[in-house]
């Protein structure tokens, strides 16, 4: 179970990265479609589900989204239950970190439509969820793995 805890909290830090790089990716690409001479206003908007965009990048916005809204969640929820049974030393509070900031994250990410200050919250969540994650997964190494060399102080 130990090893299923670092595994689902080291897969939660490398979505994290991913949900970066891909809003990036979709906001590039919205830019360069923009350069391009394309409009984007509300009736892109509107036809997004009928009519996806098409720019290079689009989809960034919809793995983003589909990450975010639904794999995360579910591999945090994971990662709660597995620490039950991980013994792993402040396991089911750096989960219930993991988890809470995640909640977080979703929520942030759906209030910014309407009040776009709330991204800003989103944005450093992320780095929350990011530390707590590795941290999570750096108490779930195995009892006498080997640690970094560091010089004497």
């Amino acid at each position: 179970m130990r090893k299923a805890y670092r595994i689902l909290a080291d897969i939660i830090a490398i979505e994290v990265v991913i949900q970066a790089m891909m809003i990036v990716f979709a906001v590039a690409g919205l830019f360069h479609w923009i350069d391009g001479g394309a409009t984007l206003d509300q009736s892109v908007i509107d036809g997004w589900e009928d009519d996806p965009p098409t720019w290079q990048g689009a989809i960034g916005h919809f793995v983003h989204v589909m990450n975010g809204q639904f794999l995360i969640p579910l591999l945090g929820l994971a990662l709660l239950i597995v620490s039950f049974f991980a013994a792993v030393p402040k396991g089911t509070m750096l989960a219930a970190v993991v988890l809470g900031s995640i909640i977080i994250q979703v929520a942030a990410g759906i209030i910014a439509a309407d009040a776009p200050w709330v991204g800003l919250v989103h944005g450093l969540n992320a780095f929350v969820l990011f530390g707590a994650a590795l941290q999570a997964a750096k108490m779930a190494k195995p009892e006498g793995a080997a640690q970094p060399v560091t010089a004497p102080a």
